[in-house]
């Protein structure tokens, strides 16, 4: 049967009518979007990059002038100082685990104390609810700076300072309004019906919450222990000037301790900041499923 010119051309492949100049503006925009997130990744990455590479250098290679970017010996003395004392300088190891205990404590405290409270003022009509929400948040504007001495002047008075207990007890206090805050907008997204059906079955509120809405709110506890510990783990303003003994002292003031004097040992600053870093790494790559459902929990409303 024959077959019109119309026919086969209607028949034939499917060609791309998209003018040139507008193809090749898109393939030049993807290629100007990758270049500029290479080089900001470079621009981001390389401070990190250069602080792994001082850690493992030998002295000579890391004041050598000019710099040695690759042709350098390798060497794990850094870090074996970074655990074992020496002459007039104890262990970082135990500024280290102090950091654990603290941070790690605080951070349980907020999340303990934040989630019921973030619940509490979610699902039922508290007086001034929006003023009480603005005056806790309130508490995390001024910079740990600013009250740091009445702090230290209160601590004096009931012998919190140079303890663990004084650091965890701030560390809490600074953690749990932004956890109340953040852990509010995940409660949010969680239907109140779940609770209501669940005490229609005889249930009572809490267990309701225990049972239906907690499980559910793991996502947003999990990104919001991540930043609470990223708080604690890092803070520096309160843990200098609230410890005094190597007992107490807690990572951040120890490894700035190293920096002073006629030298620096600056291959010892960035193995101990590489061990510094690696817990919370380790921490986030541990829950980083229920972190990215977290951060994403309130992206789409009902």
């Amino acid at each position: 049967m024959a077959v019109s010119v119309d026919e086969a051309m209607s028949t034939g492949p499917v060609r791309d009518h998209t003018p040139p100049a507008r193809r090749f503006g898109g393939r030049g925009r993807s290629v100007l979007e990758i270049a500029l997130l290479t080089v900001l990744a470079v621009v981001m990455l390389f401070p990190v990059l250069w602080m792994i590479e001082t850690s493992i250098k030998e002295n000579r290679d890391v004041y050598a002038i000019p710099a040695k970017f690759f042709d350098f010996t390798v060497t794990l003395d850094h870090f074996k100082d970074v655990f074992v004392a020496s002459s007039g300088r104890s262990a970082l190891s135990a500024s280290f685990l102090n950091s654990v205990v603290v941070a790690g404590v605080s951070t349980v405290l907020a999340t303990v104390l934040g989630v019921p409270a973030a619940w509490a003022y979610s699902r039922f009509a508290v007086k001034a609810k929006k003023d009480q929400l603005f005056f806790i948040l309130s508490t995390r504007f001024m910079p740990p700076v600013v009250v740091v001495i009445p702090i230290f002047l209160m601590y004096r008075q009931v012998g919190l300072i140079d303890t663990k207990l004084g650091l965890i007890l701030i560390y809490t206090a600074f953690n749990v309004p932004f956890t109340i805050w953040m852990m509010k907008g995940f409660v949010d997204e969680v239907p109140a019906e779940y609770e209501d059906a669940a005490m229609l079955d005889g249930y009572t509120r809490l267990q309701a919450f225990w049972r239906f809405t907690l499980p559910l709110l793991l996502p947003g506890i999990a990104a919001t222990a991540v930043f609470a510990l990223i708080f604690s783990w890092n803070e520096f303003v309160f843990a200098i000037f609230l410890t005094s003994s190597d007992d107490v002292r807690t990572a951040p003031p120890a490894i700035a301790g190293l920096i002073g004097g006629t030298t620096v040992d600056w291959g010892l600053v960035a193995a101990a900041s590489v061990v510094f870093a690696l817990p919370v790494l380790v921490f986030a790559y541990l829950v980083r499923k229920h972190l990215v459902a977290g951060v994403t929990l309130g992206a789409v409303r009902r």
